[in-house]
């Protein structure tokens, strides 16, 4: 048994007991607790007073930007401004991006793997688990960013 394998083992030890649940609800829980666990890393692995100030400048840019469309300077002025937040905001959430990346790609081969060893079901509108869990993750991960105050 090679070191991915048990990796998985260890995971399907953790969680593998939701699959006894049935489709969608099963790849449901996972996305919650999936997103859920990414939005606190990212709550608590950044300043989030730092990231609001740059969310702040960023659309109070964009809004100036709008009212100078047709003042070519400023517009240009005011684009490399937003351009540089936009990049010191990115910068600041690659911390918890790093973090989360590898255990997450564990998590995904995990998935791959069981959804593969039982075909490939289709899970929601004939999508399979994939699609399903991307739908599933936006929708939790707008909605844990809000109550968690994540910015």
């Amino acid at each position: 048994m090679g070191f991915l394998q048990s990796v998985y083992n260890v995971i399907d030890l953790l969680f593998g007991q939701i699959f006894k649940i049935p489709e969608p609800y099963a790849l449901i829980i996972l996305s919650f607790i999936i997103t859920l666990l990414i939005t606190i890393s990212y709550k608590y692995l950044t300043d989030q007073q730092v990231m609001k100030a740059y969310k702040e400048r960023i659309k109070m840019l964009q809004k100036k930007m709008k009212e100078n469309k047709d003042d070519l300077s400023k517009l240009s002025s005011m684009q490399k401004e937003a351009m540089e937040a936009n990049f010191q905001y990115l910068g600041h959430s690659m911390k918890p991006t790093l973090i989360t990346f590898i255990p997450i790609i564990l998590v995904f081969g995990w998935l791959r793997q069981h959804y593969t060893n039982i075909g490939n079901p289709d899970i929601l509108f004939g999508l399979g688990w994939l699609g399903s869990y991307i739908i599933f993750s936006l929708a939790f991960s707008l909605l844990m960013r809000k109550l968690l105050k994540v910015s």
